[in-house]
């Protein structure tokens, strides 16, 4: 069964094609990671995935979704982060870490206290954004960064790679999707500039570009290096799959390892078709046109249908999150259901 299949990128090998994909648990301090987040991607790495992704890792205090977001701008953070990397490592699972810049999201409350943006009394900040845009309705206009600014935030990704180096994980990846800063200046709908960061589609890309360039002086070969991409925004107008490959091509000769295939976030009210694997043929034809291996994510639920994924070559890894949250120990279950043994913790041998 090709899913638990090993497959080698750069310098590392994973003993599955099953990853965890970034979710944020908004349960950190200062944007520390604490034993809720240990317990949480411990328990997946016990549970057989392949590779444990972090959530969206902030590189900055003002690159948060929320207050209660992890970050890795200090050292406190990286060394709070060594803990859980070396955990995973210990089970037999790679630990990842998804670095991120929120933009004009930035600034918000919890999902379950309403993910509205904060008000001043609790802590407030100005988002940043590639144009003073807001993101809805009620959303604060953000400030648009400016040359310093921009300078700012690919140093801030490149010092974030460098504390990933030293905190002991074996896999990065760029959060360029779901309406955050680098989708941002992606995005025609969020990236109204006039300068080199704006306009064409060459223009637009250039801060993801400086950013992997960035993040390589840091990170350097053969260390796997992904880049996670809304494919489509769903919006007329707005960035779409064709631009999304060309981006890709560039990317895979700017050093990238893959390409991790969601979509949307850049703007509210989108209609997304949402539907199982609704986002698999965005990574078939990414992987296809581009030469590049991709992740595929998005209501993949079933051992069956994640199996199907990989066979039929759409992507190189299936990347969940709600099942996996369901059950941290989908890939034993999954791998019963296909007939592949898979070796469980001599702690837990007993039930198998």
């Amino acid at each position: 069964m090709r899913l638990f299949e090993p497959l080698t990128i750069g310098d590392v090998t994973l003993r599955n094609r099953i990853v965890v994909s970034p979710m944020c648990e908004y349960s950190a301090v200062d944007g520390i990671p604490d034993d809720w987040h240990l317990v949480h991607l411990g328990s997946r790495a016990v549970g057989g995935t392949g590779l444990v992704f972090t959530e969206a890792t902030a590189v900055s205090p003002e690159g948060r979704i929320s207050p209660t977001d992890t970050g890795i701008w200090n050292n406190r953070q990286r060394d709070a982060w060594a803990r859980i990397a070396a955990f995973i490592t210990s089970q037999g699972a790679l630990p990842g870490i998804q670095l991120a810049h929120a933009g004009r999201k930035a600034s918000t409350a919890e999902p379950w206290r309403g993910g509205k943006p904060l008000p001043s009394r609790q802590g407030a900040w100005t988002p940043l954004a590639p144009s003073a845009i807001p993101f809805d309705e009620g959303y604060p206009v953000p400030v648009a960064l400016d040359a310093d600014g921009i300078t700012k935030v690919i140093a801030d990704f490149r010092d974030a790679a460098l504390r990933a180096r030293e905190a002991g994980f074996r896999v990065i990846e760029i959060h360029a999707a779901h309406g955050y800063l680098l989708h941002e200046f992606l995005s025609p709908l969020c990236n109204q500039r006039a300068d080199d960061h704006g306009g064409s589609l060459e223009n637009r890309a250039r801060l993801l570009r400086e950013t992997v360039a960035a993040v390589r002086e840091a990170w350097p070969a053969p260390r796997p290096l992904f880049v996670r991409v809304s494919a489509t925004d769903w919006m007329p107008g707005g960035w779409d799959i064709d631009e999304c490959v060309e981006l890709a091509r560039w990317l895979k000769r700017d050093g990238v390892d893959l390409i991790d295939c969601s979509s949307g976030g850049a703007v509210p009210h989108a209609h997304v078709p949402v539907a199982p694997g609704y986002q698999v043929p965005f990574a078939a034809r990414i992987r296809r046109e581009a030469g590049i291996a991709t992740g595929a994510v998005g209501l993949i639920t079933d051992a069956k249908q994640a199996e199907a994924i990989i066979d039929r070559g759409d992507a190189d890894l299936v990347v969940m999150a709600r099942e996996l949250l369901r059950d941290p120990y989908f890939p034993r279950r999954a791998a019963a259901e296909l007939g592949v043994k898979l070796e469980p913790p001599p702690q837990y041998q007993r039930a198998w």
